[in-house]
């Protein structure tokens, strides 16, 4: 594609010049000219005899449109009129257009009446792009219309876009269909749209002021995509972006903090109920083998380690410190934790921005830059590092080892983590507070455990991305590796500010993370619940081989409720060839049912279940089993259990292994069963059918945006 980015430089230094904040409709046109963004055929009359010309020497049908840097919204206005069909409409248009124009705001600075060529037929569509203030340029994509407008189906993704990023954009409405042409229709050219939407992406980052932009409606058609209307707004008052550290630099800092050789503890306490004793009582109980250095203004001694009145009274170097001092002693102590090359602080006083005392948060930050010693916090519960013993927290210690390491913005939500994770034993490698974030944030996190041996899934709870363009360029990275998964807080608050432009009005904050999430390969958690089971069951799943799933049940109630679930989950339920219908046939009653879901009824002994689960892991067409249990006299919850762990370490031995979940119903007797399957390998669920599906659905959405399907 073609750019002519001194064009579209001059253009933009002359409404600078001029003091506008947006650009007129025959500039936008001849800034999508620039960058090979396809407009109709258009020219600018001065007077009505000028517009008669025009519009005779272009074709007919044509439409009039007021050019004014005052006016912005020109239907409005009354400064649009369309299906001008000869020159004596043409020119009655332009004086009509003028006095309109002249009602809606009588001071407007009238540069002239737009003439363009009118397009019909195709879809309408609407292309555009907003600046974010945490992820930055993004370019959007939905229909034209009522549909956007009202039922808000628009797509975004990060700017600047490829083509294959486009592509995804057509299919990630829910009016995607419509492309593809219905009811004898014509699909519409889906390389010329995205070409389109490239071209949009490309223009806005190249040119920052460019804050909003609309191609609305764009004409969509068998063989071209023409955008009607520009409006282009500017903001020439960019925000400096948020400081990043080259990313070696990261590592090299979070290496030394999480797995540190050496702690201070800042407000070391004797006196049990204090933080600084909850402190020093994890570290010691806990069993971290490092050494441990108690700070404390007059003490001599704490809980059996010699005390230092300050980090610089300690002989030997110190890799993090944990702070469990008040607010207003922070800023100093933390000063002298820069002077002693600690690299990083861990800051469990609240008393800053969270309490709007941003200036004192802000003091922090530039010692932290100062120094260069990361902060975590302020206002959090610590961090555990389970694979060095390291429980860097007042609250409880936790020891149970595992491949999943979880943060959180909020202390609550972590408490619910540590309860969740004992009472489920998930073993865990790491859970994190990040509070205020006024430094370290999720990106940090994600760059540590990528490098991590001991991680294998990472879970991320957090209420605001600080900047998620740069988390989302690491995560489209690590999620190749490792899943990542995200709750994403207040996904129902009103994210979309008062917009002047379509595609700003409709840019809902949440919507842009789902896609952007989406778009980086991050598996999104709609609940705190889904990200604690897909933290827990995710790495437990083998990588699935294929999509094709079946659903393997002793109830058929199960069975249909398994069967929505999927479909919610964007799984495929495998349509069953008749010879693997006529096997699973001969192993359940007659009025049982094939098909898909095999429904082996609820009166079958073991030996039905094991038949039909064997069945289903040797056939290679077949990539995924869901089983449904219900709780029979003849198959009890933990008959049931050992002999699904028995079929599936068969069929291991044999090299075959294939992810498996399991739904169970019935009396308390499931759950020691659930947990029985889930220590072997199979995530099962008492009491829920959607559970263990969404968590084979989000297997299936990683092993998809890692590229292993």
């Amino acid at each position: 594609m073609s750019k002519d980015k001194t064009k579209v430089r001059q253009l933009l230094d002359a409404v600078r010049a001029s003091g506008r904040t947006s650009l007129t409709a025959p500039e936008g046109k001849q800034v999508c000219d620039a960058y090979g963004i396809a407009v109709p055929g258009e020219g600018v009359a001065k007077s009505a005899a000028e517009a008669g010309k025009l519009a005779s020497a272009m074709g007919y049908p044509v439409v009039l449109k007021i050019v004014s840097p005052d006016i912005l919204h020109k239907t409005e206005a009354g400064g649009v009129i369309v299906g001008v069909t000869s020159a004596d409409e043409a020119t009655k248009a332009y004086d009509t257009i003028l006095v309109n124009a002249k009602k809606y705001k009588a001071d407007a600075k009238i540069d002239g009446v737009q003439v363009q060529q009118m397009l019909k037929g195709g879809q309408e569509v609407i292309v555009g792009a907003v600046t974010d203030g945490s992820f930055g340029k993004l370019v959007a994509f939905g229909l034209g219309g009522v549909l956007v407008e009202v039922l808000k189906d628009i797509t975004f993704r990060l700017a600047p876009a490829t083509k294959a990023d486009a592509l995804s954009m057509l299919d990630g409405i829910q009016a995607a269909e419509m492309l593809r042409g219905v009811r004898g229709g014509d699909a519409v050219d889906r390389d010329a749209l995205a070409n389109l939407i490239v071209g949009v992406s490309e223009l806005v980052s190249d040119f920052p002021e460019i804050s909003e932009m609309d191609l609305n409606p764009v004409f969509a058609t068998k063989d071209s995509a023409i955008a009607a209307d520009v409006r282009i707004v500017v903001d020439f008052a960019q925000k400096a972006p948020r400081y990043r550290p080259p990313e070696a630099e990261v590592v090299k800092s979070m290496n030394r903090i999480m797995q540190p050789k050496a702690v201070a503890v800042i407000g070391a306490s004797d006196e049990a109920g204090k933080i600084g004793n909850s402190v020093m009582k994890n570290l010691i109980n806990g069993g971290y083998k490092g050494q441990i250095y108690p700070i404390h203004p007059k003490a001599a001694e704490i809980m059996g380690y010699k005390a230092f009145k300050s980090v610089k009274d300690v002989p030997g170097e110190i890799d993090t410190a944990v702070f469990a001092i008040p607010a207003k002693l922070v800023a100093g102590a933390l000063v002298e934790c820069g002077e002693k090359k600690i690299a990083g602080a861990v800051l469990i006083p609240s008393g800053f921005a969270e309490t709007g005392n941003h200036e004192g948060q802000a003091e922090l930050v530039e010692i932290g830059r100062k120094y260069n010693i990361r902060l975590m916090g302020p206002n959090i519960y610590g961090f555990y590092y389970t694979p060095a013993n390291l429980c860097a927290t007042f609250c409880t210690a936790y020891d149970v080892k595992g491949s999943a390491a979880l943060s959180s913005q909020s202390g609550g939500i972590g408490m619910a983590i540590i309860g969740f994770s004992r009472s489920a034993k998930m073993g865990v490698s790491a859970i994190v507070g990040l509070g205020n974030k006024s430094d370290i944030d999720e990106d940090d996190l994600l760059l540590f455990f990528e490098q991590d041996p001991n991680t294998k899934v990472i879970a991320q709870h957090c209420e605001d991305l600080k900047d998620g363009r740069a988390f989302a360029e690491v995560a489209k990275r690590v999620s190749k590796k490792k899943p990542v998964i995200m709750l994403k807080a207040g996904r129902t608050a009103a994210g979309a500010k008062a917009a002047s432009s379509h595609t700003g009005a409709l840019a809902g904050n949440d919507k842009i993370y789902d896609d952007v999430l989406r778009q980086s390969g991050v598996i999104r958690a709609r609940s705190l619940r889904d990200l604690l089971d897909f933290a827990r069951g995710v790495p437990i799943l083998p990588t699935p081989k294929g999509e094709n799933i079946v659903i393997i049940t002793g109830a058929g109630g199960s069975g249909v409720l398994l069967s929505d679930a999927c479909v919610d989950q964007g799984l495929k339920l495998m349509p069953m060839p008749a010879d693997l219908d006529a096997a699973f046939r001969k192993f359940i009653p007659p009025f049982g049912a094939a098909g898909n879901p095999v429904d082996i009824t609820g009166g079958e002994p073991p030996q039905t279940y094991k038949n039909t689960v064997l069945l289903g892991l040797s056939d290679p067409r077949i990539h995924a089993l869901i089983l449904g249990y219900w709780h029979t006299i003849v198959t009890p919850p933990m008959v049931f259990a050992k002999i699904m762990v028995e079929a599936r370490e068969e069929m291991l031995a044999k090299g075959i292994e294939k992810p498996m979940v399991a739904s169970l119903a019935g009396d308390v007797q499931v759950e020691e069963a659930a947990q029985y399957l889930y220590e072997h390998g199979i995530p099962a669920y008492a009491y829920s059918t959607e559970i263990p599906v969404a968590v084979l659905g989000a297997k299936y959405q990683w092993a998809r945006g890692a590229g292993l399907l």
